[in-house]
């Protein structure tokens, strides 16, 4: 017993030893940042002592940080379903055996590998005033359309979203629905279950554990697109994609750093709220199933 528990000491001393290098880059750029970040939150200053909420209260007077706040939440809330659901159909269809399945499996994927730069000047060309859509339009006798300076700007954002996520969300699927057992699907035909039946009662049932991390994924990446939005639309976008990392960009140009602090840490706590709340349901789902 005691040669193991000597064996087993001497393995978590060989794995720390692994682990120190990236643990101590993780500290250095990330957890140390972070946790400054968090008490410069609640200063008055740099150099400030004491503690205050002042910072707090500045940001939920601030109109400009409500509708940052707003047009995130609201991105999130149509993005992620819309995402979710595209994923979904997608991954159903391609595991049938479709016309070209393979090809398009590596259609889906493409945009993962594509720089994001490379992306935003394709979409800079479809979707620019003297664009590829507007001229388009114009052969068909419609007047152009200010994309990126109207209400237009939100869906343009939003499919761009769909488009650089689409295809690591359908591998996902992919990979949760070819560990279904094709025996489930034999014994419904036998019993002669529906098309319908077998969707809810075997496919969505069984990759409900997929689902929830496609949606923790897909919440996730929802908070990243402010690079597309920044290379897109610059430093001030149209309101409808204001968002809070634009607000926060900003505030680090101006060298705020308490709001820049304060904004950052509400957003990190509501992703937090979001990311406990979907393992809470996938943990109630789990115990429900067993």
């Amino acid at each position: 017993m005691k040669k193991l528990n000597r064996l087993t000491l001497r393995e978590r001393a060989a794995a720390l030893c692994f682990l120190a290098p990236s643990l101590a880059g993780f500290a250095v750029f990330y957890i140390i940042p972070f946790g400054r970040s968090i008490l410069y939150s609640f200063q008055a200053g740099l150099d400030g002592d004491s503690l205050t909420l002042a910072n707090y209260e500045s940001l939920f007077q601030s109109a400009s940080f409500l509708k940052a706040a707003a047009n995130t939440f609201r991105f999130t809330a149509i993005g992620v379903p819309l995402l979710v659901v595209l994923s979904l159909a997608l991954a159903l269809f391609l595991n049938q055996r479709a016309f070209f399945r393979n090809w398009l499996r590596t259609a889906y994927v493409l945009p993962l590998v594509v720089p994001v730069a490379s992306i935003v000047l394709v979409w800079q060309i479809m979707f620019d005033w003297n664009g590829a859509l507007n001229a388009l339009l114009g052969r068909f006798g419609y007047d152009r359309i200010d994309w990126m300076k109207s209400d237009w700007a939100s869906l343009v954002i939003i499919l761009i979203y769909v488009w650089k996520n689409i295809g690591y969300n359908v591998v996902l699927f992919l990979a949760g629905l070819q560990n279904i057992p094709e025996q489930y699907y034999e014994i419904a035909d036998l019993e002669g279950a529906s098309p319908a039946r077998k969707l809810f009662g075997i496919t969505l049932t069984y990759l409900t554990p997929t689902a929830f991390l496609v949606v923790l994924m897909s919440v996730l990446n929802s908070f990243k697109v402010f690079r597309e939005t920044y290379l897109v639309a610059g430093d001030y976008p149209h309101d409808s994609i204001y968002t809070l990392q634009h607000y926060m960009n900003n505030m680090f140009l101006s060298l705020d750093i308490q709001k820049l602090s304060a904004a950052s840490t509400l957003m990190a706590l509501c992703i937090l709220v979001l990311v406990t709340v979907l393992f809470r349901s996938e943990r109630v789902f789990r115990n429900f199933m067993e």
